[in-house]
């Protein structure tokens, strides 16, 4: 009380405003220990994961539910994203603003793209793309296109389609700053865990149903993935996703998604480690006419899932 008297008025009403921010900080966390954000894009995908997580508690928020509880030993909060890149975008955001996210995990299945892959292995890349951001370029009659001198052509096209980065601004910038992105990391961190993972974990061949694959699933980890907001069942575009989008040691995508890159975005502006795990359901159109999806997508949901937390087990934040 003596100092509370000695101090002058000023400093007792700055004094104050301190003490206030201090609890609105803690309000706002609620105390809540910090958590691993785990999204599917469907229930299907989910659903895995919901079955082992340990003390869940669910509180929904704009009508999507979110559980929080203990899965593989870690604190985490599960929900869906639903299927597309707005729905991703803002169920990420929405967990982001809503809980103490420490990290990002996407558990689901996606089209396979890499020849090398098949169905049911798991594609775990280390960049994310959103390759449908694009214009569509002025065609010249002869089979030439053009584009704006703000536009670039340096992410190939496919036809009229010219993918463009996208500008984005990121927590702990300066204001307002756009920066220019085409591709997104996987975090190195959460990237060597899931290395770990994959050198001893042993995948599903065949589903519930007894239907089994003619070889044993595996997990790829690096190599890159891409984004957009169709469902891709078109054999010439897959052929193109392939060849166009290679890094510099020609390394192409493994897998196309209507969601990872989405989130790896909001991720990167919200700056939270962000990794993507997508088990190959169907082949994008290069398996022939009719599509997999219906007939291997529980099993390669189950795959991604077996990753998901054999990742979460594996992985020790800054250890």
């Amino acid at each position: 009380m003596r100092f509370w008297r000695a101090v002058g008025r000023t400093t007792r009403a700055a004094l104050a405003a301190a003490a206030l921010a201090v609890l609105a900080g803690c309000a706002s966390s609620g105390g809540q220990v910090k958590r691993i954000a785990v999204i599917s894009a469907f229930y299907g995908e989910l659903e895995v994961l919901l079955a082992q997580v340990e003390t869940p508690r669910m509180r929904v928020i704009n009508g999507k539910t979110f559980t929080t509880g203990t899965l593989a030993g870690k604190p985490v909060v599960l929900f869906l994203s639903g299927v597309s890149m707005v729905n991703a975008a803002v169920s990420a955001q929405l967990a982001l603003d809503h809980f103490p996210v420490s990290h990002i995990v996407f558990s689901g299945i996606a089209g396979g793209v890499n020849p090398g892959l098949h169905i049911g292995d798991v594609a775990v890349p280390a960049h994310w793309a959103n390759y449908q951001k694009q214009t569509f370029a002025y065609g010249d009659g002869d089979g030439g296109w053009t584009i704006r001198p703000s536009e670039t052509d340096r992410f190939g096209h496919f036809g009229m389609m010219f993918p463009q980065p996208i500008r984005v601004t990121r927590k702990g910038g300066p204001p307002d700053r756009l920066e220019s992105k085409f591709w997104f990391d996987a975090d190195p961190e959460m990237l060597a865990a899931a290395r770990r993972v994959a050198a001893r974990l042993q995948l599903a061949r065949c589903d519930a149903g007894g239907r089994c694959l003619s070889g044993q699933p595996k997990i790829h980890t690096g190599g890159r993935g891409v984004s957009g907001p169709t469902f891709v069942n078109n054999k010439r575009y897959r052929t193109w996703v392939w060849d166009n989008f290679r890094d510099a040691e020609g390394r192409g995508v493994n897998a196309l998604d209507m969601e990872s890159s989405a989130v790896a975005t909001a991720a990167h502006i919200n700056a939270v480690p962000f990794i993507a795990f997508r088990s190959i359901s169907d082949l994008a159109g290069g398996g022939g006419r009719h599509n997999e999806i219906e007939i291997f997508r529980r099993l390669a949901a189950a795959n991604a899932a077996r990753v998901t937390v054999g990742f979460l087990r594996e992985f020790r934040p800054g250890g």
